[in-house]
């Protein structure tokens, strides 16, 4: 009889596993690997958002004018991966304390662009440009007109986006604190969020292709790496040293390919990039784009990079602020609010997290608006926003521990005041990005498809919505970007046509709302459009919410009567009677096994 009531109790807790971690991750959210695994799974989040996250300033570089300066260039490298530290710490501490990396956003490109392209903001003449290749690319200001200074001619335009991004941030941070995204989650349904998630992906094909496309047969190389290591390796366990009090220095078995198979990928390609560069393999002519595969492409920015540099707000000079520059990064801030929710929707999903309730979304979006806020101000020449790359990354290596991405925060910081260190990995081979890229935005389409589970797919209605917030998603942003309907919107007031602009030319911000809006006005049951299910997973009070909660005892605000009001803390009106009850029932349970 005990052994089968034992065999019963074990059935249970498989049961309850499984259904709390449907997709076999090897941590959960809210589970802490050992502190030398957490420390190379951070720095593997800290490799993923590298690509994307160093992309930003190099594409800034010609527009805010320190395109010929590699000196600022790593200094502002330096500058945003230090930001990013910061406010992935605030998120994962504070915010909706899911384990999302925070980092730079595309969303911030266009308006920046937009404003820097104005007549006052011209780039002065630079002087002669080296064609040496791996030639250091400092510049001699002697050969520069007296009254030029090019070296510094970059920072008014850096303080003008800074002033531009803090004043935009204090409408995120408004937006988020009120509960003003809160309340409009309500109407946001699986046909909402299914099209925004999956155009995350979709979307960023473009710069997959066009890193990858510099040099197919290494981007190949790193996707089936990637994919040998992740998929058909994962299961295949590496015997390893290890220590404990139990058992002293033993051999241990550890599934090394499951939990880095993205860090191995690259350190492979990388090696292999080495010895083909090493062998003369790459041409050594810049002006053609296989030279972006050379690992020494971009050695002068590790020549030219400090030891150590510790960023600080300010450090370019005090913030301007313009209307124009003000309205046009609105309509970045709205694009990364819509990216964002439904990036905490898939995080949640791989993370083995139910889907973030109300209050953790409310809080999640206040604190990019605060981590947009101390990026202005430390100018990194960018916002914040969750990364989409990093989230794909908890698919892959099966790990969705928040701690990990704290460590990778702490990376970043340190990584951001040690230049040379940053600077180094620079040098990774764009088709190794490329591939990467592949493997992950692959992941991040998946996952938003997989949000359809809810819906019922035999509805020609639902086929209806999903279909076409794909198509025009993708189709009317694309029709905007074509040289022919450059300045095709106008309105008669430059900011409102930019605001329009970048919004119209976002694809998830597209298909979501085409989503969002067919799915509340067409006809359809709750059952039918998945609202019940969907519903009822995001109720508060559903087993494992308590992963939102604030951490360091601030749960007790939450048993207060003034937080039912507070839309960015959750409201528990009967935890003490709760927690009375459980210790009344240990304490019966108690006596009964004594008896």
């Amino acid at each position: 009889m005990a052994d089968q009531n034992c065999s019963q109790n074990d059935n249970r807790d498989e049961v309850t596993i499984k259904s709390r971690n449907p997709l076999g991750l090897s941590y959960l959210v809210d589970e802490s690997p050992p502190w030398y695994l957490s420390i190379v799974l951070g720095f593997q989040h800290y490799l993923t958002m590298f690509g994307s996250t160093l992309a930003i300033p190099l594409v800034l570089a010609k527009p805010m004018c320190y395109y010929q300066n590699p000196l600022a260039t790593s200094e502002i490298i330096g500058t945003i991966f230090f930001v990013s530290g910061i406010c992935t710490l605030l998120q994962t501490i504070f915010g909706n304390r899911l384990p999302i990396v925070q980092g730079g956003t595309f969303s911030f490109l266009t308006p920046t662009i937009a404003i820097l392209s104005l007549p006052q903001w011209k780039c002065p003449t630079p002087p002669p440009t080296p064609t040496t290749a791996g030639a250091n690319f400092s510049v001699n200001m002697t050969t520069q007109p007296p009254t030029t200074d090019y070296t510094d001619a970059w920072k008014p335009r850096m303080r003008e986006i800074q002033g531009a991004i803090m004043v935009a941030a204090l409408f995120q941070i408004l937006i988020g604190f009120t509960g003003l995204v809160g309340f409009l989650l309500r109407f946001v349904g699986p046909l909402t969020i299914a099209p925004t998630i999956t155009l995350v992906g979709l979307a960023l094909f473009q710069a997959a292709a066009d890193f990858s496309g510099i040099h197919w047969g290494i981007s190949a190389m790193t996707i089936v790496v990637i994919t040998i290591f992740s998929q058909y390796m994962k299961n295949i366990k590496i015997p390893f040293p290890a220590y404990s009090k139990e058992k002293g220095m033993h051999v241990t078995s550890f599934p090394l390919f499951r939990m880095f198979p993205i860090l191995l990928g690259i350190l492979f390609s990388w090696i292999v990039c080495v010895i083909v560069t090493a062998a003369g393999g790459f041409t050594d002519d810049p002006s053609k784009p296989q030279y972006n595969a050379r690992t020494d492409a971009r050695i002068f920015v590790l020549e030219d990079a400090k030891w150590f540099r510790f960023p600080y707000p300010g450090q370019w000079g005090t913030p301007t602020v313009s209307a124009a520059g003000v309205f046009g990064m609105l309509a970045g801030v709205l694009a990364s609010m819509i990216e964002s929710v439904g990036d905490y929707y898939a995080c949640a999903r791989l993370a083995g997290a139910p889907p973030p309730p109300r209050h953790a979304v409310n809080r999640g979006i206040g604190m990019e608006g605060i981590g947009c806020l101390l990026a202005g101000a430390w100018g990194s020449g960018n916002g914040t926003t969750s990364y989409s790359e990093n989230i794909g990354a908890i698919g892959i290596t099966k790990v969705g521990s928040r701690r990990v991405v704290q460590y990778g925060a702490v990376i970043m910081i340190l990584l951001g005041i040690l230049g040379k260190f940053g600077a180094l990995f620079t040098t990774i081979p764009n088709p190794i990005v490329g591939g990467v890229f592949m493997v992950m935005f692959g992941m991040i389409t998946a996952v938003g498809i997989s949000n359809l589970q809810f819906v019922d797919l035999n509805s020609s209605r639902n086929l209806f919505i999903l279909g076409f917030s794909l198509v025009f998603g993708m189709a009317l942003p694309y029709w905007l970007t074509k040289p022919e309907n450059a300045g095709i919107i106008k309105t008669g007031e430059p900011e409102i046509d930019q605001i329009l602009t970048v919004l119209l030319s976002t694809n998830m911000l597209i298909g979501g709302v085409t989503g969002f809006i067919l799915d509340n006005t067409m006809p359809g049951t709750r059952e039918e459009r998945g609202m019940t299910v969907w519903n009822q997973s995001t109720e508060e009070g559903e087993e494992g919410l308590q992963i939102y909660d604030l951490p360091f005892g601030l749960r007790k605000l939450s048993t207060y009567k003034c937080a039912k009001y507070i839309p960015f803390l959750p409201y528990y009106p009967d935890e003490e009677k709760n927690v009375a009850a459980v210790e009344l029932k240990n304490v019966s349970t108690t006596v009964v096994d004594a008896e």
